[in-house]
């Protein structure tokens, strides 16, 4: 009898060890998964930070294909396009992203290079259209298009913009990723894929409705202040869309010229990232107040500048050999 309750308590003692293992493993498991948690927090916000530019390039040039269309489609097109949005984020994008990442890392500079010469090469054509502008209806619709294939027509051409955008997004963000692991990266750059495209056509959403809103207040507000106000509001949204506009062009070329010139550093070509360095360094000891805010609006501004320069240089070749050779390749001559 006393070996049987010897043996008892030795299986009792051995119980309350494994408990004491098991609390262990837990504990360590709960600090791994906070620690985690916490690092694809941090890195999917540097992730979207990074790519904030394009982001509001992206909101400032979607609200323009559902102008001239019944308002009742305006919402549905706008959700047509975030569909396709996050169809380009999460299937085609973020697979060879992470391909890339993976086997060929070394070409993930050379791409960021491109779309940030693309960037720049965007941001300045609106610049140039702005001062000389362009030949009027050399991007008219044809007049034959009835309403269904004008609004089919929109969206493939908006969700072949933000293909271009989208892979700059997810380029940005992927190289901003400091988590190591497939899977890890893979959640951080999906939950920046559905964060930004949430962002982005939920604040267009609001633009190209906003006018209505006005209206109705204007129409239905109980108090004067109400009704004025949405007259305001009626009034002031071409201003708005314009100033977002400018907003996004300005952010094309300062994040066009940051990729560039941090992609040459990158390649062993760092004169010019220096060079804006110095500058902006110099021009924040001149002011004396607020150093690190006046040394970010400068080298902000001065990327600016190189991303307009290398855009106003990159347009006539796109002009005079690329376009022309795009023409050839889909037959138009």
């Amino acid at each position: 009898m006393s070996g049987l309750l010897a043996l008892l308590d030795d299986v009792a003692a051995l119980a309350k060890l494994a408990a004491a293992h098991v609390d262990d493993v837990a504990a360590q498991a709960g600090r791994v998964g906070v620690k985690v948690t916490a690092s694809v927090i941090d890195d999917t916000a540097k992730a979207g930070s990074k790519s904030l530019g394009v982001v509001i390039d992206d909101t400032a040039v979607t609200p323009k294909y559902v102008q001239h269309l019944p308002a009742a489609r305006e919402l549905p097109i706008v959700w047509k396009i975030a569909r396709g949005s996050i169809f380009n984020k999460l299937v085609i994008l973020l697979p060879l992203a992470l391909l890339l990442d993976n086997f060929a890392p070394w070409l993930m500079t050379p791409l960021l290079m491109l779309g940030g010469a693309y960037l720049c090469f965007e941001g300045a054509e609106k610049v140039a259209h702005l001062f000389l502008g362009h030949e009027e209806g050399a991007h008219e619709e044809p007049h034959e298009l009835d309403a269904a294939q004008l609004e089919e027509q929109r969206v493939a051409g908006a969700i072949k913009t933000d293909f271009i955008l989208s892979a700059e997004i997810m380029t940005i963000a992927l190289a901003a990723i400091e988590a190591q692991g497939v899977l890890t990266r893979g959640v951080v750059l999906a939950l920046v894929a559905i964060g930004i495209t949430a962002l982005v056509y939920g604040a267009v959403a609001l633009l190209v409705k906003m006018d209505d809103a006005g209206l109705k207040l204007a129409q239905i507000g109980r108090l004067s202040a109400t009704r004025a106000f949405g007259r305001w509001l009626v009034k002031a949204m071409p201003a708005i869309m314009t100033a977002i506009s400018t907003i996004g062009t300005a952010a094309m070329l300062w994040v066009g010229g940051q990729i560039v010139t941090h992609g040459l550093e990158v390649l062993g070509f760092g004169a010019i990232a220096h060079f804006i360095e110095t500058a902006a360094t110099g021009a924040a000891s001149l002011v004396g107040r607020a150093e690190s805010a006046v040394e970010w609006i400068a080298v902000a501004a001065l990327d600016g500048v190189f991303g307009l320069a290398l855009g106003l240089g990159l347009m006539p070749i796109v002009g005079r050999v690329f376009v022309p050779a795009f023409a050839a390749l889909r037959g138009k001559g």
